[in-house]
């Protein structure tokens, strides 16, 4: 399965903006500009939580903003903003998760760094 869902602006919820999010079973990328091109992808296994948001606006618009928390260190935090089938996609993107995780035979994707040993070390 598979989603391609433009950002859209509040005005009217009409897709003018010149950002794409792709959201696939093992993987979410965010495509972003026009002449500037930028191009953000995520695994989906690193996905840890998913949050959606929906302001009065874009509830009336039918719309909604999904904010995936990952375990990505350029992007611990990524955003679908204004998208269409908000409820829908964030479902998605947590089963897809989870099976992804599975998949991988990945238990979580905390960042555990040195620093933290050391001090549990010199307790």
């Amino acid at each position: 399965m598979q989603f391609i869902e433009k950002k859209r602006i509040l005005l009217f919820g009409l897709p003018w903006t010149f950002t794409r999010y792709t959201i696939k079973d093992d993987m979410i990328t965010i495509d972003a500009g026009f002449l500037n091109k930028e191009e953000n992808d995520c695994y989906m296994y690193k996905v840890q939580d998913v949050k959606l948001k929906l302001s009065f606006m874009e509830r009336i618009l039918g719309l909604g903003t999904i904010e995936c928390f990952t375990g990505d260190t350029t992007n611990p935090t990524l955003q679908l903003i204004h998208i269409k089938n908000a409820k829908v996609v964030k479902d998605f993107i947590l089963q897809a998760s989870e099976e992804a995780r599975r998949k991988r035979r990945t238990l979580n994707t905390l960042d555990i760094t040195a620093e933290a040993e050391d001090t549990l070390l010199d307790q």
